[in-house]
């Protein structure tokens, strides 16, 4: 039978994110406290020592965010020591009572908002060209290629780098970099890198960043184009992927190149921040 689907559904996007941010928190060193739980048919990330500020999260879910469920969340987050998490609710689970639930239990909007992009595979449009060597990473590369993507996130070494390095070793993970070669020295090394999340039909293009000296060169486009033709190797029939959102886009280089590649904006999700009341 022919599949006339044009959009991908707004759970099938979530839970392939839900998936990888799950890869990557549980291949955590052990001091860092981390800890993972599904609830509301989404996943809820816990880090004690998160250095970075980013891997306290819940998201992926497949049921209105009741109370209860909130409740629950919360709990999880005090019994593993975290005292802030941000919670990505989709629009289609957010109940109508969310503001009074927010405001009882100290949740504000934290104006942060996140787009999600999705297309067929054969709806894509590569053809990005760079002067920067395009390859997957290998298990050897997979340390360089963790340390150059958190340098251009601003996350720290510290805890992040043994974590994010593991998610090379992740069957699910394809990471990709961008190589740039000194003409003085003939030293080669990595200057751009993102991965893909595989999972079933979907692939998801995630943690993509640039070295901020390398910036321009178009590295950020030839990784998507890698990776979208990885997926149509792989047999995969969607792309999935998500970026910040603001209402002023023209700068907006990470959007573009996702516009650019085919993929196209679904809906946008707001990040809202759960602080425990000061003891």
């Amino acid at each position: 039978m022919t599949d006339t689907t044009t959009t991908l559904s707004a759970a099938s996007a979530e839970a392939i994110e839900a998936g990888f941010m799950s890869a990557y928190v549980t291949g955590a060193p052990a001091a860092n406290g981390a800890a993972v739980t599904r609830i509301g048919g989404g996943v809820v990330l816990a880090m004690r020592h998160d250095t970075a500020g980013y891997w306290n999260k819940a998201l992926g879910f497949t049921e209105p965010l009741t109370a209860r469920l909130v409740d629950e969340i919360i709990d999880f987050y005090r019994a593993h020591g975290v005292t802030r998490a941000t919670l990505q609710v989709r629009p289609d689970v957010t109940p109508d009572d969310w503001e009074r639930i927010c405001r009882v239990r100290g949740i504000a909007d934290s104006g942060g908002r996140i787009v999600k992009l999705s297309c067929r595979i054969e709806e894509t449009t590569p053809g990005n060209p760079t002067d920067l060597d395009i390859a997957p990473v290998t298990a050897a590369d997979a340390e360089e290629w963790a340390g150059v993507v958190l340098d251009a996130f601003g996350f720290p070494h510290e805890g992040q780098l043994e974590m994010f390095a593991a998610s090379a070793g992740d069957p699910c993970c394809q990471p990709y970099a961008a190589w740039a070669t000194d003409p003085a020295t003939g030293e080669r090394r990595i200057v751009a890198g993102a991965n893909m999340y595989l999972a079933g039909d979907v692939a998801a293009l995630n943690a993509g960043a640039t070295h901020a000296g390398f910036r321009g060169r178009g590295a950020q486009a030839a990784l998507i184009d890698a990776r979208i033709e990885a997926a149509r190797l792989a047999g995969c029939r969607w792309v999935v992927a998500e970026t910040s959102w603001s209402d002023e886009q023209p700068r907006h280089a990470s959007l573009n190149n996702m516009r650019r590649a085919g993929l196209r904006p679904n809906y946008i999700r707001p990040n809202w921040r759960w602080t425990a009341p000061a003891a």
